[in-house]
């Protein structure tokens, strides 16, 4: 166990070796130096976009296994999609990777006249092609077209299945209409399809959404120059050490994903945890965002059965600073859907899925001093591979104290 944990701190020392950079210069002197201020190649031109709309399916007694007779069927019509991030190649042609799940699952009630049934879980992932088509200065249509993963989480009567789990790889279709608001925003109508399966009695689904879609254009050249000259530190590179512990229980994680729905809570509770992280910013604004990069090995204890389990991420990282002073920055955090390999994947005799998996955190932090070099912060942490698998028992981690070095 030990020799693992520290293979993989050394792998990522290795990582933090052969990435970093020196921290820019607080001087109006040598402005040129932080390239950070501009998008990395590849960044520049690329998307993320949020929609919410309407989702359908025909689930009905079909979907039941033999011995259960239908009693009533909710389903709940909200759902989501998201283009969690894509590239334009040409005038015309992108790629993008996107997840789509209702808001609410479909659930049976009363089966074989009684008061029994469950919910049936869903969620779709999958990269597609998107071609775009011009209509007019503001206005264009586009086509996609790719494949994904179709994922169905069925549910149990007493120790009986009323209703399979399935998984299978899948076609998606869509189209819609753009309205290109201004360079950076676009107003989106899609549509999108993907094909069900006999074999799992699944039926096809639809998908209408609304949203909007958010642009990273290559920044003027002024606007680059004004940001250099600005004087605030972002630093570039910074390695952390976490030390994770339940001696406050659960309260933040509970608050967080009931109270205040900003986060996701879990089935599988931590009791304590080591975590070594490094995070490397790719691009900064003038005084307030930075997006960085990273990468963490954490070596975890569960909380009911004080079993063993790890975990290798890498990340993408949202910082928002709320107050800039002379004697240290404050910043909110937000990561997520960060790609994860999870050892052993059964935690307190859970199943969490397969050994792909996501992270998320969140978290508040200051960095101290005149060159910011001194860096801590306090978090949350959250497992889950978004039930794109057919078992999904998500992993809560609760407070989380972080020391690091910057430069």
């Amino acid at each position: 166990m030990l020799r693992r944990w520290s293979a993989l701190a050394g792998a990522l020392l290795v990582f933090v070796a052969t990435s970093a950079a020196a921290q820019t210069p607080k001087t109006d002197d040598a402005p040129s130096e932080d390239t950070r201020v501009q998008y990395p190649a590849f960044l520049a031109n690329s998307y993320f976009s949020i929609n919410v709309g309407s989702i359908g399916y025909l689930f009905s007694g079909q979907q039941l296994q033999p011995g259960f007779t239908l009693g009533t069927i909710e389903s709940p019509r909200l759902a989501a999609r998201i283009d969690l991030f894509g590239h334009r190649f040409t005038k015309f042609l992108s790629a993008q990777a996107t997840y789509m799940r209702p808001v609410k699952y479909v659930t049976y009630r009363n089966l074989n006249g009684g008061t029994e049934g469950g919910q049936v879980s869903m969620a779709y992932g999958g990269i597609t092609l998107v071609g775009d088509v011009p209509l007019g200065p503001r206005v264009s249509a586009y086509v996609e077209g790719g494949g994904g993963v179709t994922s169905r989480s069925g549910f149990v009567v007493k120790s009986v299945p009323a209703v399979q789990s399935a998984h299978y790889l899948a076609g998606l279709l869509g189209a819609g209409l753009v309205y290109h608001a201004n360079p950076n925003v676009d107003v989106v109508f899609g549509a999108t399809y993907s094909p069900g399966r006999e074999a799992f009695n699944q039926p096809s689904t639809r998908l209408f959404t609304t949203g909007f879609r958010y642009w990273m254009r290559p920044l003027p050249e002024s606007v680059v120059t004004e940001k250099r000259r600005a004087g605030y530190v972002f630093p570039a590179n910074i390695i952390r050490l976490g030390y994770t512990s339940n001696v406050a229980e659960y309260g933040v994680n509970n608050f967080l994903s009931g109270t205040v729905p900003v986060f996701w809570g879990g089935n599988v509770e931590t009791r304590q945890g080591v975590t070594l992280d490094y995070e490397r910013n790719v691009f900064h604004t003038k005084k307030r965002f930075a997006f960085d990069v990273g990468a963490s090995a954490s070596y975890w204890q569960s909380n009911k059965k004080e079993e063993a389990f790890r975990t290798v991420s890498i990340y993408p990282l949202f910082r928002f600073f709320l107050i800039r002073s002379e004697p240290g920055d404050i910043y909110f955090s937000y990561s997520l859907a960060g790609p994860t390999y999870i050892n052993p994947i059964v935690v307190d005799g859970r199943d969490t899925g397969e050994h792909f998996t996501f992270q998320d955190f969140i978290g508040l932090g200051t960095y101290l001093g005149k060159g910011r070099h001194l860096n801590a912060e306090v978090g949350i942490k959250h497992y889950s591979n978004g039930n794109i698998f057919t078992t999904n028992a998500s992993v809560k981690v609760p407070l989380t104290f972080t020391l690091g070095f910057a430069f």
